[in-house]
């Protein structure tokens, strides 16, 4: 038995190091097969009407991040301020951007932290926002034999994805990866 230990350990170490950016390229593929459409279909709700509809949320837009506030001017977004506009446009402007520096591996670790966040006021928003807390089916739990409640469930194993590629990058084919190496001879001359 104490001769397997250190052959498992070596075998372990192979593996790693030959596999280092495998987790993070499968975490880009997940999230790019599971989620980008998800967040794309989300934020094409939010613009507003023209070429400058990214500039002026839908009223639509208000209601998802504002439910509450919204309602409370009787559903004109005029009635509201400079804030709640810059909040929108620029929850608008993420929920498209950042999902794609995601899939193409660019500033990974910043998009991905940038999504957790963007999950977290997501998730804050669903529940006390739009009520979601009270109920029990949408809110779920945790360690129950239920795994597809909308907020606990589903959103921890999106922050799973995040939290990888936070830690590890961008992984095997990011545009990371093709920066660093071309930044890296540039450092050694200088």
């Amino acid at each position: 038995m104490t001769r397997l230990i250190p052959l498992y350990r070596r075998a372990t170490a192979e593996l790693e190091a030959h596999t280092q950016g495998l987790l993070p390229l499968f975490a880009r593929l997940t999230f790019a097969a599971t989620l980008l459409g998800y967040f794309w279909a989300s934020a094409r709700t939010k613009l507003g009407d023209g070429v400058l509809g990214f500039l002026s949320p839908s009223t639509g837009a208000y209601a998802q991040i504002w439910p509450r506030q919204f309602e409370a001017v009787g559903y004109d977004a005029g009635q509201l301020g400079l804030f709640h506009w810059a909040v929108t446009a620029a929850g608008t402007w993420a929920e498209f951007l950042l999902p794609l520096l995601i899939v193409v591996g660019f500033a990974t670790r910043l998009a991905a932290l940038g999504m957790i966040g963007f999950i977290t006021v997501q998730s804050l928003t669903d529940l006390y926002g739009h009520g979601g807390i009270a109920h029990p089916e949408t809110l779920g739990a945790w360690f129950d034999r239920v795994p597809d409640a909308l907020i606990l469930d589903q959103r921890l194993l999106w922050m799973l994805i995040f939290l990888t590629l936070v830690l590890k990058g961008g992984g095997w084919l990011a545009l990371d990866r093709l920066v660093a190496r071309r930044l890296a001879p540039a450092a050694q001359t200088a």
